[in-house]
C-alpha cells in the first residue's frame, strides 16, 4: 500500500481507545464510534496495571503513568477473624477503569471520537469495510478493529456461535472513599492487595484512584471484589432481577440490586470475611452485581476486520489481565501494520495466530484459578501459580 490505511474502531472503551490511538500515531486516519450518547462512565471498577496496560501512559509526552496508578507493596491473606494468615512483598499496581478511561480519552480528537454511533450492520468486500451506524449513515474504512466488549455485536455477527459460558459464579462489587473506613481497617487495607478465602470463594480489597483520580491515601476508593457461587436458573435468576422488576443479563448496577440480596450480603460477609474487607460491604451503600462469564473463538481475523479485547476472549478476572490484553491485541496490531507496511490483509495474517494464543492461555489459565477457589476449594494463600499476570503467573 502507498499509505497508511483508514481505521474504524467499534467501541470507544480502553481497548478500542488503545487501539486507535496507536495506530493513529502510526500515521493511520482514525475513527471510533461508541453506542453510548455520552463519554463512558465505570461503575467503579479497578484493574489491574500490567506493563502492556500501562504502556501508552509510559510512551505518551503527553500522560504519566505515575499519576494514574497505586502501588501496593503486599499481598496479604486474612483469615475471618482478620488476622494474617500469609503475607509476601508483591509490589502490584493497580488504577480504575475511568482513570485509564479519562487519561487515553485525553490524547484522543474529539472530532474523530463519534458518540451516540450505534453499529448496525459490517459489510465486507475486496476494497474495504463498510459500517452501518443506527439512523442510516454509513462510514468507509481499509480497517474494521472491533472493541466492542463482552456483548460485541460485531462478534455475534461473525461468529454466531461464540456464546458467553457461565461461569457459575457472579461478582459482588462495592466501592466507597477510604475516608469513610475506620482508622485500623484503612491501615489493614491501604498498603496490600488483601485477601480472604471462603467457604465457597474469596474476596479482595485493595485501593483504587478515586472518583477524580487521586491516589493519595485517604482520598481514594476502597474497593471489594467477592465471587460467590449462584446456580444458573432461579437462584441466578432472582439475584439478577433487580428491585425495578427488570431481569438484567451481564451486570445489575449500583441501586438496582434487591435490597434483601443486599442485607444477605451484608450478614454473608459478617459472619465469613474478615472484618477489614466486610467493613466496605458493610458502608457501601450500592453495592452491585457483575455475573462472571467466559467467551472462546477460533479466529480474531476476517479479510480487513478484526476482534478485539473481550470481544474476541472474554476472561475471568482473577488474573486481573483482561484489560492489558485488550492493549496488547491493540500494540500487537499496531506492529504488525508497520511490518506490513500499512497493507491490512498481510497485517491481520500475521497478527491473529500470536494473540490467538494469548487468549486461549490466558483463558484457560483464568478458568482454572475459577474452578479452584469456586468450586474445587484448594486456592491456597501465597500459591505462586496464582498470582496476577497477562502472560502467566506475575509476568
Amino acid at each position: 500500500m502507498s499509505a497508511w490505511p483508514k481505521v474504524a474502531v467499534i467501541g470507544g472503551s480502553i481497548g478500542g481507545l488503545t487501539a486507535a490511538l496507536v495506530l493513529r500515531d502510526l500515521g493511520c486516519e482514525v475513527d471510533v464510534f461508541e453506542r453510548s450518547s455520552r463519554a463512558l462512565e465505570s461503575r467503579g471498577a479497578g484493574i489491574g496495571m500490567h506493563p502492556m496496560t500501562v504502556r501508552y501512559f509510559r510512551e505518551s509526552a503527553l500522560l504519566d503513568a505515575a499519576r494514574v496508578e497505586i502501588e501496593l507493596p503486599w499481598l496479604r491473606f486474612l483469615d475471618v477473624g482478620g488476622a494474617t494468615v500469609h503475607e509476601e512483598v508483591m509490589n502490584y499496581r493497580f488504577s480504575s477503569w475511568s482513570t485509564i478511561y479519562r487519561g487515553l480519552l485525553s490524547c484522543f480528537d474529539t472530532a474523530r471520537y463519534h458518540l451516540g454511533c450505534e453499529v448496525t450492520g459490517i459489510h465486507r468486500d475486496e476494497e474495504g469495510v463498510s459500517i452501518r451506524l443506527a439512523g442510516g449513515a454509513a462510514h468507509r474504512a481499509d480497517l474494521l478493529v472491533c472493541a466492542d466488549g463482552i456483548a460485541s455485536s460485531a462478534r455475534a455477527g461473525l461468529l454466531p456461535a461464540a456464546q458467553p459460558r457461565y461461569a457459575g459464579y457472579v461478582a459482588w462489587r462495592a466501592t466507597l472513599p477510604e475516608a469513610v473506613l475506620s482508622p485500623d481497617t484503612a491501615a489493614a487495607l491501604g498498603s496490600a492487595l488483601t485477601y480472604c478465602v471462603l467457604p465457597d470463594g474469596h474476596v479482595l480489597a485493595y485501593p483504587i484512584p478515586g472518583p477524580e483520580g487521586e491516589i493519595d491515601p485517604g482520598r481514594r476508593l476502597a474497593n471489594l471484589v467477592w465471587y460467590h457461587n449462584y446456580a444458573e436458573g432461579p437462584e441466578l435468576d432472582t439475584l439478577l432481577t433487580g428491585d425495578d422488576g427488570t431481569r438484567h443479563e451481564l451486570s445489575i448496577p449500583p441501586g438496582r440490586v434487591g435490597a434483601h440480596h443486599v442485607e444477605w450480603a451484608r450478614a454473608f460477609a459478617r459472619e465469613h470475611m474478615a472484618p477489614p474487607i466486610a467493613e466496605i460491604l458493610e458502608k457501601c451503600a450500592q453495592p452491585f452485581v457483575q455475573v462472571i462469564y467466559d467467551i472462546e473463538i477460533e479466529r480474531m481475523a476476517f479479510g480487513r476486520v478484526c476482534l478485539v479485547g473481550d470481544a474476541a476472549f472474554a476472561v475471568r478476572p482473577h488474573a486481573a489481565a483482561g484489560t492489558a490484553k485488550a492493549c496488547a491485541d491493540a500494540w500487537g496490531l499496531r506492529d504488525a501494520l508497520r511490518e506490513a507496511e500499512g497493507d491490512p490483509l498481510e497485517a491481520l495474517a500475521a497478527w491473529e495466530p500470536g494473540q490467538l494464543l494469548l487468549g486461549r492461555t490466558l483463558l484457560e489459565r483464568t478458568r482454572e484459578m475459577g474452578e479452584r477457589s469456586q468450586f474445587r476449594h484448594d486456592w491456597t494463600p501465597g500459591d505462586p501459580t496464582l498470582r496476577l499476570g497477562l502472560y502467566g503467573p506475575g509476568r
